[in-house]
């Protein structure tokens, strides 16, 4: 009987530990600079005005055995737009855009991954930006994973999503050609 009892409590040990560490959660590397969330919309239809958000934080979690049950969390700080121009990143900044004065963080949160298998998946979650909330589709593609020459564990993604500018209350007429805006995002994240 008391055999009987051990192995029971260690199948129960063992199921709740595989349980618990089933997914892993990593720390978004913007420390090292090996993230980056970028943009890029048409300028005038001629070409592509490109710039970045230097400044972000965030987690994410994946579950290898069931990706689906992977999410993410990002933070962006929106006065650390930089199109490479200063002139232009001031009114990106102020009220026609991003307006930072009042909305100094974008946010995405995740709620809910769907795996399209070999390493493909749509994260779909909510984007707060310039104080509107909207769903957006994120189509993202591991890159890869292992450790890393300083002792730790790093797994990477790519990831691309349009999003309208007047779904968030961006309303400075660009021309027709200039109303959407792609985003771009490359995140490696450090096993915590």
């Amino acid at each position: 009987m008391k055999n009987i009892i051990k192995i029971i409590g260690a199948s129960l040990a063992l199921s709740l530990s595989s349980a618990l560490f089933a997914a892993e959660t990593y720390q978004i590397d913007t420390k090292g600079m090996h993230a980056s969330i970028e943009f890029k919309i048409k300028h005038l239809g001629y070409s592509w005005l490109k710039g970045r958000f230097n400044d972000f934080s965030g987690t994410l979690t994946y579950d290898e055995k069931s990706p689906s049950a992977s999410s993410v969390e990002v933070t962006i700080n929106t006065k650390s737009v930089d199109s490479n121009h200063a002139e232009r990143d001031k009114h990106l900044r102020d009220k026609d855009f991003l307006n930072v004065s009042k909305h100094a963080t974008a946010t995405f949160k995740s709620t809910k991954v769907i795996s399209k298998g070999k390493g493909k998946a749509d994260i779909i979650g909510t984007l707060t930006l310039n104080g509107v909330s909207k769903p957006v589709t994120i189509d993202a593609t591991e890159i890869g994973a292992g450790s890393d020459p300083w002792g730790g564990y790093r797994r990477g993604f790519e990831g691309t999503t349009e999003i309208a500018l007047k779904d968030f209350n961006i309303n400075f007429n660009l021309g027709p050609a200039s109303e959407k805006v792609l985003l771009e995002l490359n995140i490696e994240g450090i096993r915590k």
